[in-house]
């Protein structure tokens, strides 16, 4: 009988290499590929055998299965992001930083359906006497959740397996789980793909709720394959800054669900307390008033369904290098740098010689293009030393001509804005069939162009006493002028 060949398998993608090497050839990580015990057998193949005759059914028959059934934990912004609570049958695969907070998140949500439903919570890192001292700290003690502490997949399949065995089961973590069939260390590609798949094929059959917990690596992705993210039906993120008290729990996919979707919880002393209007987190000093710090502007976002405000702050500095520094925190790189370059190509601003520092206040990260005019605005805001239009929202996407582009669901930014006392926003230039009277009392300002947003501040800044221009431009480029043509002051 043939000698097995040696299988060498990097712990980051799951990639099979013939040989080791030190770095990954698939996704360049260094030190992750180490050898695997490899099959006694090769698979063979389906020889003359017969299998059975699979049973097809039309598309367009008659729906005979049951309605689909969830089960509400109570957590309002888990079932939020989950599509309304939890479907039996379906495995959840929770990520995060170490100490965000997914195992109280977990035992929260396990105690929130033990009443509902048996749930049983088993951890792989620590003693029952440790879960229960954080029950305790949430408040916890006198729920039905049962506790065990095991890794070996075999056991805990033969334990759900029962008559009378939980309808929840919560795994604390995936990485500490191994099969004894498997030579390979626990946290392996092998085993966490072996385990899960174990795990899952257990909870499908007897229609149970499997709750995953992984780690994240340095880079914010679940450790070990990103073939689990493919064997599970919801991954969630729970994502959130340690320096601040809340956290944010995000799906980046849902069979069950929505994937847009977050929810907002607040880290307190008792566990993870829900946050039902995240605006007035993120605003900050914000509250509708207006206090004249230049560099500043409020962006009224949407994640999913829900309408968020989020403070965008920016700060234009002169810079000591050859090549200006631009450091982005909470958005995309590419499109700050996107936005300046239309804001120097359209609008004539000096930014070549300056550092730009933007941030989204609160540590949320943005992803949706409607922030471009928000995150312009406090650029100018900073360059001019002025501060944006008292009580006013902006959002709205820019394009490289520098007109403004309209965005979807306008309607449910205003009124969130109108709720939290803002008396006008600045967004691009409707259509005319969408020029509806506003069911909200804002100002609109609406907007055909960046280099409209950039008057907005030229007016603003008549009335300073600063002898300096309000926004520096190039000589014989002004807002409004097509390159290549002269300003007003060359005809």
């Amino acid at each position: 009988m043939a000698k097995p060949s040696p299988r060498f398998v990097c712990q980051s993608c799951g990639a099979v290499h013939g040989k080791w090497s030190g770095r990954c050839g698939d996704c360049g990580e260094w030190n992750t590929i180490i050898e695997e015990a490899s099959s006694d057998a090769a698979p063979r193949g389906l020889g003359s055998g017969k299998g059975r005759k699979l049973t097809f059914t039309a598309l367009a028959g008659e729906n005979t299965s049951q309605p689909l059934s969830r089960q509400v934990t109570g957590i309002a912004e888990f079932d939020r992001v989950t599509g309304g609570g939890l479907v039996p049958g379906s495995t959840v695969l929770v990520g995060g930083d170490p100490g965000i907070g997914k195992s109280t998140l977990m035992l929260q949500v396990a105690a929130g359906l033990a009443d509902a439903a048996p749930a049983a919570y088993v951890s792989g890192e620590e003693s029952i006497d440790q879960i229960r001292l954080r029950a305790g700290r949430l408040g916890l003690l006198g729920s039905s959740v049962v506790l065990a502490t095991a890794t070996n997949v075999r056991d805990i399949a033969a334990s759900i397996e029962t008559r009378d065995g939980p309808r929840l089961v919560v795994i604390d973590s995936i990485q500490t789980m191994y099969v004894d069939t498997i030579e390979s260390a626990p946290g392996t590609v092998a085993q966490v793909r072996a385990s899960a798949q174990a795990l899952i094929r257990v909870a499908k059959r007897r229609g149970a709720i499997l709750l995953l917990v992984g780690h994240v690596t340095k880079e914010g992705t679940i450790a070990g394959p990103r073939v689990l993210e493919h064997m599970v039906d919801t991954v969630l993120y729970f994502e959130g800054e340690r320096g601040h008290q809340f956290r944010i729990l995000r799906a980046v996919k849902n069979r069950f669900g929505p994937t847009d979707e977050i929810g907002v919880f607040e880290m307190t002393d008792g566990g993870l307390i829900e946050v039902p209007n995240p605006s007035s987190l993120f605003l900050g000093r914000h509250d509708g008033s207006g206090d004249g710090i230049a560099g500043s502007s409020v962006f009224a976002g949407m994640e999913g369904t829900r309408p968020i405000l989020v403070e965008f702050q920016a700060l234009i500095a002169p810079s000591s290098f050859a090549t200006p520094r631009r450091a982005v925190v909470g958005w995309d790189s590419g499109r700050l740098h996107m936005v300046l370059a239309v804001l120097e190509a359209r609008c004539g601003l000096a930014l070549a010689g300056r550092d730009v520092y933007l941030n989204v206040a609160g540590g949320l990260r943005i992803t949706e293009p409607a922030a471009d005019l928000a995150a312009a605005a406090a650029v100018i805001s900073s360059l001019a030393n002025q501060p944006a239009p008292e009580r006013s929202v902006v959002f709205g996407e820019i394009g490289l001509s520098g007109e403004t582009r309209t965005v979807s669901q306008t309607e449910t930014r205003l009124k969130e804005a109108a709720k939290l006392g803002f008396t006008s926003a600045v967004l691009p230039l409707r259509a005319k069939a969408d020029r509806r009277a506003p069911s909200t009392s804002l100002a609109l300002n609406e907007i055909s162009a960046l280099s409209d947003l950039v008057a907005l501040f030229d007016e603003a800044g008549t009335a300073q006493p600063d002898p300096e221009p309000s926004v520096r431009r190039r000589s014989g480029n002004r807002p409004g002028n097509r390159p290549g043509n002269r300003g007003a002051g060359g005809r």
